[in-house]
């Protein structure tokens, strides 16, 4: 797990940026709180809308991120009033709740926007009551909220907005199969139906932090779509929280929320959150979960019953979670890696095919989009493809195979990616035999996609021209799936 965070490949530093302009700007949020005569609580729900601003918003284009950032407040503040407003009418407050965790999860079927804005719903309320807001306090958060995702905005998009010297990342649409409005809809009633759970069994554990367990279920479902996506989520929710606990009773018990250290300590947590998130959910909650316990230790309330508190809500919650993905409309895992999968193949000839073109001396062609498409999607089958390859998993024939599977896709992309390079070269020259050789690869994925026979890869010493033998090793990867995706030993991973 430490090999995963730490020696992770980082293009472009893009994580390290990520996570250092968070620190700035959430740090810049919290501090100009100050001279607008904010309390304390209102420092931290600013500094927490801040985060989320930072962190929620992954509209493709710098223009869209802004337009989202600027409707958080639109989606949030009607929230932060209900949410005060009902703060001392419990039924009234729970059901409207569990309505922000429906509608939260249903408006992902508008894409990054719909997320966002739902994250942000969702979080003002459960925020309310992390700080036990009511309707005196309103007028001062309604001043944090936007002060800071004004703040937040400014360093995005004014003093570090590195986004505007990259091009737009691809992003690959919704499978046709399992379309977005069809998961979105099931994943709202599964998450209103886990909430719902960890609401009732929370308040049963704790009647004043029963809200930690609707925040564990909500957690567990963001940029999840299938079961057993949720429920290893869900695994690594619970274990990274354990692990932040018990650094809470090293380090935050011990700070007892003085505010240099607490400061220090929280800038880190803010980094580790957002250097972690792309690639160990569970290293990103051990640092939410450290966060969340320097934050009560400057409120005065962190205590080792408080964080025995915290995992059995967390508990709860993840139970919720995969109480409903199991009996409640369930998607399952192999419907979800297959048609991933069949995308990620077909990219591959795409990307090959304009390599080609590009050689051949082709005006427009250019596989860059297409190389940036296809680790987009290979991003979306390791995903789905987790529950498979997890060291608990108890279908052991099935982990070998997908591990299988995602050792020649890294190869394909791998091979793809020098085909690229050698296409960028302007003294790279066309040969005859590279029609020939697209041709092939064009189709080995047609075979593997639509169930056919797929064509023996020709032995014979590997060409010693870079595009071509990078087409041979290409060929060699596409021939040797199909044994793996094509094995009988229960559900599939792809194709027939």
């Amino acid at each position: 797990m430490l090999k995963k965070v730490f020696v992770s490949p980082d293009p472009g530093r893009s994580r390290l940026r990520f996570a250092a302009r968070a620190v700035l700007g959430i740090g810049l949020a919290v501090v100009v709180c100050g001279p607008a005569g904010i309390s304390l609580i209102g420092a931290i729900i600013g500094g927490l809308a801040a985060l989320l601003a930072l962190f929620t918003v992954t509209d493709a284009t710098v223009r869209g991120q802004a337009v989202t950032t600027a409707l958080l407040p639109v989606a949030g503040l009607p929230v932060l009033t209900a949410a005060a407003a009902l703060h001392d009418l419990p039924v009234a407050r729970d059901l409207t709740f569990l309505a922000v965790v429906g509608a939260g999860v249903y408006a992902r079927r508008w894409g990054p926007r719909g997320h966002s804005l739902g994250v942000f719903a969702f979080m003002t309320f459960f925020i309310a009551q992390f700080l036990h807001a009511t309707t005196d306090r309103l007028p001062e958060m309604f001043a944090a909220v936007l002060l800071s995702v004004a703040t937040a905005a400014t360093v995005r998009f004014g003093l570090w907005c590195y986004e505007r010297r990259r091009p737009a990342p691809a992003v690959p649409a919704p499978p046709a199969g399992t379309g977005l409005a069809r998961i979105t809809t099931r994943q709202a009633v599964q998450a209103t139906a886990g909430a719902g759970f960890a609401l009732v069994v929370g308040q049963l554990v704790s009647g004043d932090r029963w809200y930690w367990a609707v925040g564990a279920t909500w957690w567990v479902f963001v940029n999840t779509t299938s079961r057993g996506e949720t429920l290893v989520r869900g695994f690594r929710r619970v274990l990274g929280t354990v692990v932040g606990i018990g650094l809470g009773f090293l380090i935050a018990v011990p700070v007892a929320g003085a505010p240099v250290p607490t400061a220090v300590l929280a800038a880190a947590c803010v980094f580790g959150i957002f250097y972690t998130a792309a690639v160990s959910y569970t290293w990103m909650m051990l640092c939410v979960t450290l966060l969340a316990e320097l934050l009560y230790g400057l409120l005065g309330v962190l205590s080792p019953v408080l964080l025995a508190l915290r995992f059995a809500e967390t508990g709860v919650g993840a139970l919720g979670a995969a109480l409903a993905v199991l009996f409640v409309l369930p998607v399952t895992t192999h419907a979800v890696t297959d048609v991933w999968i069949q995308r990620a193949l077909r990219c591959v000839h795409a990307c090959t095919a304009e390599a080609a073109a590009r050689l051949a001396g082709t005006e427009g062609a250019d596989p860059a989009p297409r190389v940036a498409e296809l680790e987009q999607l290979l991003g979306r089958v390791r995903l789905s493809v987790a529950p498979l390859v997890h060291p608990l998993s108890p279908m052991h024939g099935r982990r070998r195979r997908a591990r299988r599977v995602l050792d020649l896709l890294d190869d394909c992309a791998r091979e793809i990616r020098g085909l690229v390079a050698v296409a960028a070269d302007p003294e790279a020259s066309h040969d005859a035999r590279l029609a020939a050789a697209c041709w092939r690869v064009e189709a080995a994925v047609e075979a593997l996609t639509g169930g056919g026979a797929v064509p023996a890869h020709a032995s014979g010493d590997r060409a010693a021209e870079p595009a071509l033998a990078h087409l041979h090793d290409l060929e060699q990867a596409l021939a040797e799936l199909a044994a793996p995706l094509r094995a009988p030993s229960g559900s599939r991973l792809a194709g027939a």
